[in-house]
């Protein structure tokens, strides 16, 4: 964790000189982002809440997207993840959203895409999604690369955010 734990107090530290705070919803990753995040001291300054959204009744239940929001939309899909990071921010009227969503293996998903694949969205003052494929289906592995691409991607709207 500790690779995760010092991008973590990266994003930490800008969220907090700026006092901005950040919601989380992830899939594949499991946790571990917001797990990252919690292991700051103090991280109660910009950490509101997340959760773990690992299906279409969590999505619903938890971040209240209607199925009609999901029309056109496919799950671990750029614009799927755009809107749950915009959803948690709405939710948690926060000033970020960060939210993943993919296969972390051993097998595909049941939208077609391989193991290794995931869609991480930041919504807020930036927004930008990404797609990463790390071509492996080490379970375990890729939730580690998941996260830690979503802390590059905030990161990076972070400081583009200024």
């Amino acid at each position: 964790m500790d690779d995760l734990t010092s991008l973590a107090a990266t994003v930490g530290a800008l969220l907090k000189e700026r006092q901005e705070t950040i919601a989380v919803a992830e899939s594949a990753a499991g946790g571990l982002i917001s797990a990252a995040l919690v292991s700051i001291p103090g991280a109660s300054a910009y950490y509101v809440g997340g959760a773990v959204v690992y299906t279409g009744v969590s999505r619903q239940g938890l971040l209240r997207v209607p199925e009609r929001a999901m029309m056109g939309l496919r799950a671990s899909s750029e614009p799927y993840a755009q809107l749950n990071a915009r959803s948690v921010r709405e939710l948690l009227s926060t000033t970020w959203g960060l939210a993943e969503t993919g296969a972390s293996g051993p097998t595909g998903n049941r939208y077609g895409d391989s193991a290794g694949h995931a869609c991480i969205a930041v919504a807020g003052p930036v927004e930008r999604a990404l797609t990463v494929e790390t071509r492996s289906d080490n379970r375990e592995a890729n939730m580690w690369a998941f996260a830690r691409a979503a802390f590059h991607l905030l990161e990076q709207c972070l400081r583009e955010a200024g």
